[in-house]
């Protein structure tokens, strides 16, 4: 696993964030099956348990004893200290409707930004024990194991993975169809339930390409980075470069990726 070096607080290793992340994902691994409580966000179907909550928690303690003068976005939480060049985007449950259900497949996403640049991604696949990280400039490692995209150039033979929001009314007839059109033309198209996972699965070249709209920074933060360290290509359904807060993504081994625009704006 690559080092992570930081200039103004000395040398961080990666694999202490590799390590809180695996702290987090042992909370939520003890939950998994558990009678645990569950409150509702914007609806019934999304969802927050007490073990999002005690993960972020863990994670948060980890950043502002080592970190203190880092910001953080979390989505339980917020964002705090907003003045900092650093800041940590935390997922500390990424696919708990998956886990409330008892479902395994869910992940811990811890990504670090340096001037609102992604410098640093971690995604814990918790149920698998595999760790997928990136450091900018370094590739991307699944377990400590250098990993990469693949290399399939036609749609024909891809296996694909979308997601769909929570509140999607006004856009549900046109997402369908769109959903119709990669069912139509691709191998096969999936919807895990955790899109951190879904870039993770894009990174290792079990999947070709990943898109979904109106996901939020701590979905996506961690693992943009791991797929374009693992050789990637990231954009909106335009083409165009995004970041983190964007509200469109397509994420592809890149020998796909205008035909995956072609289809999702046929």
């Amino acid at each position: 696993m690559p080092n992570f070096k930081d200039q103004k607080n000395g040398k961080i290793m990666i694999n202490k964030i590799v390590d809180i992340s695996k702290e987090a994902g042992e909370i939520i691994r003890e939950g998994f099956g558990q009678n645990i409580k569950i409150d509702f966000k914007t609806g019934e179907n999304n969802l927050v348990t007490e073990i999002d909550k005690k993960a972020e928690n863990c994670i948060i303690d980890f950043i502002k004893k080592e970190f203190p003068e880092h910001s953080i976005l979390a989505e339980e939480s917020g964002q705090s200290n907003g003045n900092s060049e650093y800041m940590w985007v935390i997922d500390p449950l990424d696919g708990t409707t998956n886990f409330a259900h008892g479902l395994p497949i869910f992940s811990v996403s811890i990504g670090l930004r340096k001037n609102r640049e992604t410098i640093c991604g971690v995604i814990y696949d918790v149920m698998r024990d595999k760790v997928f990280a990136a450091e900018k400039g370094s590739g991307t490692f699944c377990n400590s194991e250098k990993i990469s995209v693949n290399n399939n150039s036609r749609i024909e033979e891809s296996l694909l993975v979308t997601g769909f929001p929570y509140e999607m009314e006004e856009k549900l007839d046109r997402s369908l169809d769109v959903f119709k059109q990669f069912l139509k033309k691709s191998r096969a198209v999936r919807r895990l339930g955790s899109a951190a996972i879904d870039l993770c699965y894009v990174a290792n070249g079990v999947f070709d390409a990943f898109w979904e709209e109106k996901l939020n920074p701590w979905d996506v933060c961690a693992g943009m980075l791991i797929v374009e360290e693992a050789g990637g290509k990231i954009c909106n359904f335009n083409g165009e470069k995004i970041d983190i807060y964007s509200k469109e993504i397509l994420a592809s081994n890149g020998k796909i990726e205008q035909k995956m625009l072609e289809i999702i704006n046929f």
